[in-house]
């Protein structure tokens, strides 16, 4: 059978490269960057490369597996384990409410353009509020600041037509993932080479010399967990030195005079001790950034995983606002989307709207919903409280808690507790271990997807349909995450209703009909979008910037409920004595999360995640590279790998997350890693918000291992 080359796009994270694939016998044997594609233009990353690989894994999952009394698999017949899930779903419903129905949609969920919204929809179906997802989990914070804020509605400058952009604790260079308005993550290098020819200017605010700082104009290396400090020493020399957009703030700002008196404490010398950057570098960055004139500050999840999330990004978007950092009447809206629904774009506020504490309260710490989901942060509290509520059968999908969530040894314990825990999982991961049904899900070339997820944050009115390439291996028992749900409502009797359509009940609608269910009211149709082969600029979807309503008095709030006060306990607050290091998040190239590391060529690039140290500290501690260190927090202890690395600053330790297993002996760190999370304690240093523990910036000392495996 001769080659065969098709297009399609990547789904191993959230950047969705453009590829080529050669299929040869039905099988996918190579797989490049697509050169041809207007916005990628050939990028991929390792990771994308290894499709091939991932599809015809030996370790792959290819059956349905049912856990035995004696803790073992076996395998099952697919209708016939859907079977069995429904009915002790529905014995559980039956015995307990529908809130004992739980789901948790982790980032590869995100991955499949129909998974989350069957979900949600089977849960409304169902009755069930605890529908979980990984938003929750790292930077819920973005869209907090954005309820507390309100949002302008013709949106905010984009990094193609900026003089400068701040970028805070991202990485993109490695990481693949930006926020809209950030370094572009589809050929991070060349976008940011070829805006920095053009006369950009970058600033970099991260305590590590990332791939980004070295190429920054300007990196303040801010110690760890004091973003929100820096951040409002910036903000008072703006409104200090009069940098601010005065005009934009007078007619649609309200809570600047309130925001102003609540940073005054944050003088140089007080920013300058608390975050180690030297005051002359705060004061340039404040006013390389105000003078923009066009210009964005964004974040990663650096800065969202550590202390006062919240505050953080709710800084950022003062700066951006103060600034006035937004469009205005007349200009074009250079992404209006292609698979949304059209919307109006004016300029004037969106104001504040009640997005979290609103809804269904969770039974843990008295926390409420975030965009209309349960905060994650307190799933495995609910599973392991009892009482009316609890919840007793959990459907994962996309996802590994048990590497991914905070508190590991509750969560494991959590997942043991259950009733019923099913994942859907292409390997046994450190979760599905623990389960009592593991589904075989469809992989990347398997199945035809849209990336419904990132319409809005390219910078072109740009999508990509791709087809199903090639079939599951021969012999297998696979399905989409979102049949799951279709099955189970099959079953049960329960709607599944997206947009204006309830899907039927009685023969499985294909991929394609979910899909033009999902995007009835796109501003291109789902039809003209699938007859096209790769990605595509739909030059002809356009948007200009409307004049504001007239007599608009929408106003955008510098000083919600409960920041002021938040900037003073900050002020206030001790710089964790008793420990010698922070411990930060990072990114590695080869692995996404917790995905990739039994894959040939990405085990060849490292089997663990090292404890990256700075040269002198670790002469110091009187360690080397290659040595095993113990890590302790006041919570617990990991083991670790030390490494050499001058990016990172002393009195710093930085380590991937998602890594480990706690069915490894934690000697065989060398092999399998740690995970980081076993650090955190999720009860004491948590956000009052959504319950998002400290997972970054956490305080730990370190010494050599009694024993050197």
């Amino acid at each position: 059978m001769p080659l065969e080359t098709r297009k399609s796009y990547c789904r191993v994270c959230h950047n969705y490269c453009a590829l080529e694939v050669d299929i040869e016998a039905g099988r996918a044997v190579a797989v490049r960057g697509d050169t041809s594609d207007p916005i990628y233009g050939g990028y991929t990353c390792i990771k994308g490369r290894q499709l091939p690989e991932l599809q015809r894994h030996p370790a792959r999952v290819l059956q349905p597996l049912r856990r035995r009394a004696d803790g073992e698999f076996e395998e099952v017949p697919g209708p016939q384990a859907l079977d069995v899930i429904a009915e002790q779903l529905q014995s559980i419903v039956a015995l307990h409410g529908p809130r004992a129905v739980a789901s948790y949609c982790g980032t590869h969920a995100f991955q499949n353009s129909a998974a989350l919204a069957v979900a949600k929809a089977w849960h409304a179906g169902l009755g069930s509020e605890s529908f979980y997802s990984s938003i929750t989990i790292d930077q819920p914070a973005k869209f907090i600041a954005m309820s507390r804020i309100g949002v302008w509605s013709a949106g905010m400058h984009g990094f193609e037509s900026a003089d400068v952009v701040m970028v805070i604790g991202n990485n993109p260079i490695v990481s693949q993932y930006a926020p809209i308005g950030g370094i572009p993550p589809w050929s991070p290098v060349k976008s940011l080479n070829d805006a920095k020819q053009r006369g950009l200017k970058l600033i970099c605010i991260d305590p590590r010399t990332t791939d980004v700082a070295r190429r920054a104009d300007l990196h303040l290396a801010v110690r760890p967990g004091e973003d929100p400090t820096l951040l409002a020493g910036m903000l008072r020399v703006i409104l200090a030195e009069g940098l601010h957009d005065r005009e934009f703030c007078e007619r649609w700002v309200s809570g600047l005079a309130a925001l102003r008196e609540a940073i005054q404490d944050y003088e140089l010398d007080f920013v300058e001790a608390r975050t180690r950057v030297p005051r002359e570098q705060v004061v340039a960055a404040a006013r390389l950034f105000a003078r923009g004139p066009r210009g964005i500050a964004t974040t990663g999840t650096g800065p969202d995983m550590a202390p006062h999330p919240n505050l953080t990004e709710h800084l950022v978007s003062a700066l951006n606002l103060v600034c006035g950092r937004v469009r205005r009447a007349g200009e074009p809206v250079t992404n209006p989307g292609v698979l949304g629904r059209p919307a109006p774009a004016k300029a004037q506020p969106i104001p504040p709207w009640p997005g979290f504490g609103v809804g269904p309260r969770s039974r843990v710490r008295g926390l409420g919903q975030v965009l209309g989901e349960m905060p994650t942060a307190a799933l495995a509290d609910e599973i392991l409280s009892p009482g009316d509520g609890q919840v007793r059968a959990l459907l994962c999908i996309g996802g590994n808690p048990v590497v991914a969530w905070p508190n590991q040894e509750k969560v494991v314990r959590a997942m043991r507790e259950l009733e019923l825990l099913v994942c859907v999982d292409a390997r046994l991961s450190a979760t599905s271990k623990l389960a009592h049904f593991v589904l075989a899900p469809k992989l990347t070339l398997e199945r035809a997807d849209v990336p419904i997820l990132c319409d809005n944050w390219y910078e072109q009115p740009y999508t990509h349909y791709a087809r199903a390439l090639v079939e599951p291996p021969e012999g297998s028992d696979t399905l989409e995450e979102w049949e799951l749900y279709w099955e189970l409502a099959s079953r049960l009797g329960t709607p599944i209703r997206l947009g204006r359509q309830e899907l039927a009940l009685d023969v499985r609608p294909s991929k394609e009909e979910v899909l033009r269910a999902l995007l009835s009211r796109s501003r291109v149709p789902f039809d003209e979008i699938r007859r096209r082969e790769g990605g595509h600029v739909y030059s002809e979807v356009e948007q200009f910037v409307e004049p504001a309503d007239p007599g608009c008095d929408a106003r955008l709030e510098l000083a919600p409920e409960g920041i002021c006060q938040e900037l003073r306990e900050v002020h206030s607050e001790s710089l964790g004595e008793g420990f010698s290091h922070r411990l930060i998040s990072r990114r590695l190239r080869h692995v996404y999360n917790s995905s990739g590391r039994d894959v040939t060529a990405l085990r060849e690039k490292g089997t663990t995640n090292p404890a990256y140290m700075n040269p002198q500290d670790l002469a110091e501690l009187g360690l080397r590279a290659g040595a095993v260190v113990e890590i302790h927090s006041e919570h617990a202890a990991i083991l670790g790998v030390a490494a050499t690395a001058p990016d990172v600053p002393r009195g710093v330790v930085s380590m991937a997350h998602a890594w480990g297993d706690p069915a490894a002996d934690p000697k065989e760190v060398r092999e399998t890693g740690s995970s980081t999370n076993r650090l955190v304690d999720d009860e004491a240093h948590f956000d009052p918000i959504t319950g998002m523990a400290r997972q970054s910036a956490v305080p730990v000392n370190i010494r050599a291992a009694r024993e050197q495996p």
